[in-house]
């Protein structure tokens, strides 16, 4: 068997590994908790009866999965250079407040007010990336404790902003404050046609299926050309693994280090893009967080490949999306931290002894043949 079909099947073998073991332990918190697994897994794939609540529950994993998928390749970015960017919520939290207000101040054509949002929320997000990469190849500055401050930084400044500079009108007695609404020119059109193409009712809940998910293929797909099929990419990897000898071959680590937090920032900037231009249309107080963090155990999860991470993503989204239904089973909602943090854990743990049978695997391939190769002496 080819080694890298070998590979693959002991990764996907440790995955569903892992994925079992972490409903088993799960099961374990759940009876603790007063509940029974068998009620709780029937709760995760309930879907709803209606096929209104059928697609709306459809759309609803589609969208959650989105942006976890964006932060997933946006953390897998700066994984692949070696270097923990924390800071993806920061980042993602500055660049939609500020994308999201400039998209409000003018209004044009949809292409080109959409691609206008997009650019300044990839600009802004890459720009506070910049920040901890020149800290790191100037100072020499763990780009962890950077990023983490910066996080703090960049939270409370969007606070600050949407309820200072950026603030809008709101009406008398609303609590929750935001950016001027968007012009109707700046929404992303929606999805929904697809449900009709399957014979179901297009969803109503949260503006239907946020069209950003096209953006996100796309994004995926050049990320993966990017990291896996260009010199960039290789040199990001090289410079990650070995960065005296990428240097010794030519490449710049220095270089490599801010131009790989630069990408991570300008695709981190787009998390919050599709929540503003598909649902809210602006940015509130009230404004989704966490997805930086998630973005982290996503990627893990994923192993920093495009493909992997979507299905962590849709992993995710999918026990996010059953939380409603596991209340109304009577199951604390907790268990749905304690099933991602428990898969993610073990997914690790699994990758890592797949690792190591694999390299075992390898090395006695090697020796067989090269005992094979070697000539036997023949005494006179």
């Amino acid at each position: 068997m080819p080694a890298g079909l070998n590979r693959a099947l002991l990764t996907v073998a440790g995955a569903v590994v892992a994925v079992i073991l972490a409903i088993a332990i799960c099961s374990v918190a759940i009876i603790i908790a007063g509940g029974e697994p068998l009620t709780a897994l029937t709760a995760l794939f309930d879907f709803g009866e209606a096929a209104r609540a059928q697609s709306n529950s459809i759309a609803t994993f589609l969208n959650r999965a989105v942006p976890l998928f964006i932060a997933g390749l946006a953390v897998a970015v700066g994984f692949r250079m070696n270097l923990f960017n924390i800071g993806v919520e920061g980042q993602y939290r500055i660049a939609a407040i500020c994308a999201a207000y400039v998209g409000s101040t003018f209004t044009a054509p949809a292409p080109l007010q959409i691609t206008v949002i997009i650019v300044v929320a990839a600009l802004v997000g890459g720009l506070y990336a910049l920040i901890p990469a020149i800290m790191k190849v100037t100072r020499g500055v763990n780009e962890v404790i950077s990023t983490i401050m910066l996080n703090y930084i960049a939270i409370n400044l969007a606070a600050f902003l949407v309820r200072g500079p950026f603030a809008g009108q709101r009406a008398e007695g609303e609590l929750t404050v935001s950016t001027p609404e968007l012009p109707d020119s700046a929404m992303f059109p929606d999805l929904n046609f697809l449900f009709d193409g399957f014979g179901l009712l297009p969803p109503t809940r949260g503006g239907g299926l946020w069209g950003f998910l096209i953006v996100a293929i796309v994004l995926g797909v050049a990320i993966w050309v990017v990291l896996e099929r260009t010199r960039f990419g290789f040199n990001i990897k090289a410079s990650g693994l070995n960065g005296p000898a990428a240097l010794a071959s030519g490449v710049n680590p220095k270089k490599m280090v801010i131009s790989a937090m630069v990408l991570s920032g300008a695709i981190a900037g787009l998390i919050g893009l599709p929540e503003i231009l598909g649902d809210r249309g602006a940015y509130n107080s009230n404004f989704t967080a966490g997805l930086g963090f998630l973005g982290i155990a996503v990627a893990l999860l994923g192993r920093n490949k495009p493909v992997g991470i979507a299905i962590a993503a849709l992993l995710f989204a999918f026990l996010d999306r059953a939380q409603g239904a596991l209340q109304f089973a009577d199951i604390p909602p907790s268990v749905i931290t304690i099933i991602q943090g428990t898969i993610v854990l073990l997914v690790v743990v699994a990758n890592e002894v797949t690792n190591r049978i694999a390299l075992r695997l390898e090395e006695r391939r090697a020796a067989q043949q090269l005992g094979r190769n070697t000539p036997v002496e023949v005494n006179a």
